[in-house]
């Protein structure tokens, strides 16, 4: 065995699969919390000084080196909502997401106990408010879903002739699934829950 195959061995043993090019590895947690109907998603509105101000979210955030999902889940609710990780029961990991910015979201589902949801503190420098919204409901009321498509723009000066394919090769374009719910809590504020958060809400359904 030469050398340089040991290197690449001791390079990919034990090496756990990601997005190949990921622009980062972020981790979300889905809250739930027993309610008075049923099982309820508890949700933040991001802080208007941040990022993507007043938008719906899952309490989460960008993982660290070498952290795995569920740990980068706890510990950003942890800072975000100030619930304990010993409140949180982890039932597992949702399918991973990924976004045309080469982002890596991997979604994680816990129950959060009733002294959790008392301790709960949030941070006014992320979280503006939070709610929760019934499974019942998102079962009950299809989204609509809304797309819009990615399209191809090949560079001028693309080496066709070199690569071996003709100037007018099919591109692959894409497109890209919106989803939305819209909800009205009890105090007669409404919320919308869209975007990849919907898709997350849409996949654990």
């Amino acid at each position: 065995m030469t050398g340089e195959i040991e290197a690449l061995r001791r390079r990919w043993a034990g090496h756990v699969p990601s997005l190949l090019g990921a622009a980062g590895r972020y981790a979300v947690l889905c809250p739930l919390l027993e309610g008075p109907d049923g099982p309820e998603l508890l949700f933040e509105v991001r802080a208007a000084g941040i990022r993507q101000g007043g938008e719906v979210c899952f309490p989460g955030g960008r993982a660290e080196e070498d952290e795995g999902a569920v740990a980068c889940a706890l510990r950003e609710t942890a800072e975000e909502l100030s619930i304990p990780r010993e409140r949180i029961e982890i039932l597992g990991e949702l399918d991973f997401l990924w976004d045309q910015r080469r982002r890596l979201l991997r979604p994680v589902l816990g129950v959060v106990d009733p002294q959790g949801i008392r301790e709960m503190v949030p941070s006014p420098a992320e979280v503006a408010e939070t709610f929760t919204v019934p499974l019942s409901f998102f079962r009950g009321t299809p989204p609509s879903v809304w797309r819009y498509d990615l399209v191809p723009r090949v560079p001028e000066g693309f080496p066709y002739e070199t690569v071996g394919i003709p100037r007018d090769y099919p591109w692959a374009p894409g497109q890209v699934e919106v989803p939305l719910w819209s909800w009205e809590g009890p105090d007669g504020r409404r919320h919308a829950v869209w975007g990849m958060t919907a898709r997350i809400v849409r996949s654990l359904l």
